[in-house]
């Protein structure tokens, strides 16, 4: 998967959570995925989690009710998980789907111990990596997540391997419930992102598209790094971003919306 270097080159579309759109009850689910195949994605966007069976599985939350107490779906098995919140789509299910038809933007959301990182392969987030790779391919999987440790895990991995695999720390993680000093502290380091990009070694930017426009995008341009905008959901906003140059992906909820935008951009560049 070439990355993106020309700024006359179309911006590539993302289908956020398996493509389930504004039906948040159906993300990450068969439906939702069936309904992005059918468009003309060039990714899809799913999260991935990890159950205390040892199976990865398609979910968001990281942590599901269990008799009025929240608890991780790592303790849980899936068949309790399933229990209590209903089918979930497995990942492997989702790798074979996308196999020939589709690029994978795997949305990583689980982490490993802490003493797991001093050998790369060994953690969760280089498994997941590493099955994608082998059922699609190193272009055309790309690899996102909140925690710097877990990207410079997977950066490390391939590296080992030779893979030339897009692997981005994703800035403008929600920051409610923090303690007013720790919410300045994260926010400070997502707009002034150097030292953590360079220490998590992260080949690709990832921004909330608030982010992107507060100076995230111009760090990019300037280090010519290929920038992912997420979740870009307004007509306004998808105008915007989906203009040649503005960005390499954009993942959003309206990906039928994002693909007529750039359709317009292609359109209007047209002699």
């Amino acid at each position: 998967m070439p990355v993106r270097r020309r700024t006359s080159d179309p911006v590539l579309v993302s289908a956020h959570r398996c493509g389930a759109g504004v039906d948040r009850h159906l993300e990450n689910t068969r439906p939702a995925l069936e309904r992005a195949l059918a468009l003309d994605v060039d990714f899809v966007e799913f999260d991935v989690q990890r159950c205390a069976d040892d199976t990865f599985v398609l979910y968001h939350d990281d942590e599901v009710d269990v008799g009025g107490r929240r608890t991780p779906l790592s303790d849980l098995t899936v068949a309790r998980v399933e229990q209590l919140v209903g089918p979930l789509l497995r990942y492997e299910d989702v790798l074979a789907a996308l196999a020939g038809t589709r690029r994978a933007h795997i949305d990583l959301k689980l982490t490993s111990p802490p003493p797991a990182y001093a050998d790369p392969s060994g953690t969760h987030e280089v498994r997941a990596a590493r099955r994608a790779v082998e059922v699609l391919g190193a272009e055309n999987v790309i690899v996102t997540t909140l925690e710097d440790a877990s990207v410079r895990a997977v950066r490390d991995w391939a590296d080992g391997e030779g893979l030339d695999l897009l692997v981005g720390l994703s800035l403008g993680r929600s920051v409610k419930g923090l303690p007013v000093v720790r919410q300045l502290r994260t926010r400070w380091s997502e707009l002034r992102p150097h030292l953590r990009l360079s220490g998590s070694r992260a080949n690709l930017v990832v921004a909330k598209h608030t982010l992107a426009r507060l100076g995230v995008a111009a760090y990019a341009r300037r280090r010519g790094l290929p920038l992912l905008v997420w979740t870009v959901d307004t007509e306004r906003s998808l105008r915007y971003w989906m203009r040649p140059g503005r960005a390499w992906l954009v993942t959003s909820n309206r990906p039928e919306v994002a693909l007529r935008a750039r359709a317009r951009s292609a359109a209007r560049m047209t002699p």
